[in-house]
């Protein structure tokens, strides 16, 4: 299925402006041998390779279903979101504590601080020009919902990673330019290997938030329960259903959704007339909520699905959050 033309604007926003301001930084580190400098390259160069695996998660997930993979590649989305929280946190917040570290315990005056100074203004002004488009595509997607609760209910990782990773970039520089001027103006280089550190933790606190919701979405989130609601709304109005018991829903993809339907038909019925029945289910379905890709119905009755949704629920207060 086709990713959706906002989320690849917003990284090929990031991804444009993440490879010049690296290069940028790369320069000015080299020239002033500034610890928090080469973080904030290091950051950048992390942060342009993210937005390369992003795409390259949105082309596999397009990719048709397989032998191999019947219900569809929607998921490596989301294993790829996984990988670049990995390596935000294993490049970009590891490297950027090393180098502080280092720094602190061998400290070197910064060189040509005004340089930096240049770089980082700049930098801030494409950051925040990426920044800006990745959050007004956020705030399109979320509607009402608070900024967490979109996160949390999102099932499209690429536009709040992008927007995360953007948000941590520009707390990064203003981290940076702190730490570089308080270098100079005290005379205390180990202040720029403190900065340094500062944001190897902004990075290390952003990637274990996109981690734990790359996580969730590869184990498996349901539709959102307005989305159920609609679907046994429409299965109720068919005559030979008696009742529409419930749904159980999987996001392969952010438009991807396998639907399992219980149903109990009307008793008369025969097996070519509940076979009808299913068939006018999938086309209407398919005509109004396209985004369910797969639908298995299970004829079964409301007791025998009660019996095992009080199960699920169980199960579910007993799991810790």
């Amino acid at each position: 299925m086709a990713a959706h033309g906002g989320s690849r604007k917003v990284i090929y926003a990031a991804l444009a402006g993440n490879l010049a301001i690296a290069l940028t930084k790369f320069a000015a580190a080299f020239f002033t041998g500034s610890s928090a400098m080469l973080s904030e390259g290091v950051h950048s160069l992390v942060d342009t390779g993210n937005g390369g695996l992003l795409l390259y998660g949105m082309y596999r997930a397009a990719q048709p279903p397989d032998r191999t993979h019947p219900l569809g590649h929607g998921r490596e989305l989301y294993f790829w979101s996984f990988i670049v929280a990995l390596l935000v946190f294993a490049l970009g917040a590891g490297v950027s504590f090393y180098e502080g570290v280092v720094h602190i315990m061998a400290p070197e005056p910064v060189v040509n601080a005004k340089v930096n100074y240049v770089v980082l203004g700049l930098s801030f002004l494409f950051e925040g020009s990426s920044w800006l488009v990745a959050l007004k595509e956020f705030r399109r997607e979320k509607g009402r919902l608070g900024w967490l609760k979109a996160v949390q209910f999102s099932k499209d990782p690429t536009v709040y990673t992008v927007l995360f990773e953007d948000s941590a970039a520009l707390l990064g520089l203003i981290v940076a330019f702190a730490g570089i001027l308080a270098a100079e103006l005290l005379d205390m280089p180990e202040l720029d290997g403190a900065a340094s550190i500062g944001i190897g933790l902004i990075l290390g606190a952003t990637a274990i938030f996109l981690a734990r919701e790359s996580k969730s979405l590869l184990m498996g989130e349901p539709a959102s329960p307005e989305m159920q609601k609609k679907v046994l709304a429409i299965v109720q109005q068919d005559p030979a259903v008696q009742r529409a018991n419930g749904v159980l829903t999987i996001h392969m993809g952010p438009r991807e959704i396998v639907a399992g339907l219980s149903i109990e038909f009307e008793d008369h019925l025969s097996a070519p007339a509940i076979e009808a029945c299913v068939e006018r289910i999938e086309a209407r379905l398919k005509a109004e909520m396209p985004e369910i890709t797969r639908l298995f119905v299970k004829p079964q009755t409301t007791g025998t699905w009660e019996q095992r949704r009080n199960v699920i629920e169980a199960a579910s207060d007993d799991t810790p959050d």
